[in-house]
């Protein structure tokens, strides 16, 4: 019966291959062992089944069996720490927590009057915080009410109410216009230039262009400032706006030393000295510098006179828009205004 076995079918019992366990795998007995990360696995290489005469099988062969050469990658085991039979893990519970943060403090804002409430802010400013909840609506407002009951006597101030109303109203047009405005009289030229870009950003509006303007001239860069004025249409502006933009321009002139392309700037329908409105006083006296700067110092002093009269006029009589002075010579001049005794106002 032994003859029949499959050990005696061929001879030379001895050369016999390895039996697999599977195609293409070596058995589990004669085949590589996996070891632990960077251990020494053994070969198969040179076995008593291998027939003589025929080329070593290369299965159980590893890779780190053959010559090394120079430029061959390091074998895991010649790597740094390759040969640690176990790795130091460091549990999550077992880590160094970092020191909590002390908490942080609610900032303090300025004080608001007693009798302010956010239905005394303009209406369409109003609108601006629908976005916000009840409670961020009615603090934004009451500081910007603040801020615009202050901003006359103390700039200052006013800032502090800004930033307050920003604190909570970060994407409210009016706040960053109002923080923009606040900045500028304190003299905080490139926050304003930010804050009022961030505001024509937001609203496609070019009512505070004469102040970035200014900003540009306040920063050193007039260049800027004028080709910033390029931008806009002037037409298309209102008359106040217009005029505060012809000062901006005729400052940055002055500034580049252009006294003649100054006066020029300031050569526009608004300067009449038949009648004055609000912004008159501004034009009048801007008008007269650029004229000492040329030295035409007898023309200078009659339209610094007729600012003084004129801003002297508007004061007496509780200044806006719609006032009127008849006529800027006379220091007795009567206001009136427009809807009592109309007159077309200068284009």
């Amino acid at each position: 019966m032994s003859e029949n076995t499959p050990s005696n079918r061929r001879s030379g019992s001895d050369d016999r291959r390895p039996r697999r366990s599977g195609p293409g795998k070596p058995s589990r007995t004669d085949g590589p062992r996996r070891g632990k990360p960077g251990e020494e696995r053994r070969g198969g290489a040179g076995r008593s089944g291998e027939r003589r005469g025929e080329r070593p099988s290369r299965e159980g062969q590893r890779r780190d069996d053959r010559p090394r050469r120079e430029g061959d990658r390091p074998q895991r085991g010649d790597r740094p720490g390759g040969n640690r039979e176990r790795r130091d893990f460091v549990r999550r519970d077992d880590r160094p927590r970092k020191p909590r943060e002390a908490e942080v403090e609610e900032p303090v804002y300025p004080a608001v009057d007693e009798d302010v409430e956010p239905k005394q802010l303009d209406r369409f400013a109003r609108r601006e915080l629908a976005g916000l909840d009840k409670d961020k609506a009615d603090f934004v407002a009451n500081h910007l009410v603040m801020a615009s009951r202050v901003v006359d006597d103390d700039p200052e101030l006013a800032h502090q109410h800004a930033l307050a109303a920003l604190a909570k109203g970060s994407r409210i047009p009016v706040v960053r216009e109002s923080l923009g405005i606040t900045a500028y009289l304190c003299g905080d030229f490139a926050l304003a230039l930010r804050e009022l870009r961030t505001h024509r950003r937001l609203t496609r509006s070019d009512l505070n262009v004469p102040m970035m303007v200014d900003c540009e001239r306040g920063l050193g860069r007039p260049e800027k400032g004028i080709e910033l004025a390029r931008e806009v249409t002037r037409a298309e502006l209102p008359a106040d706006v217009q005029v505060e933009l012809a000062i901006a321009l005729s400052g940055c002139r002055l500034d580049l030393g252009q006294a003649d392309r100054a006066l020029l700037e300031l050569d526009i329908p608004q300067r009449n000295p038949e009648k004055a409105f609000s912004y008159s006083p501004a034009l009048f006296d801007a008008y007269a510098v650029v004229l000492a700067e040329l030295g035409r110092d007898d023309e200078a002093a009659q339209w610094g006179k007729r600012a003084s009269i004129a801003a002297q006029a508007l004061a007496e009589a509780a200044a806006s828009d719609d006032l009127v002075v008849t006529d800027t010579e006379d220091p007795h001049a009567s206001v009136e205004s427009e809807e009592e005794n109309p007159q077309e106002e200068p284009s």
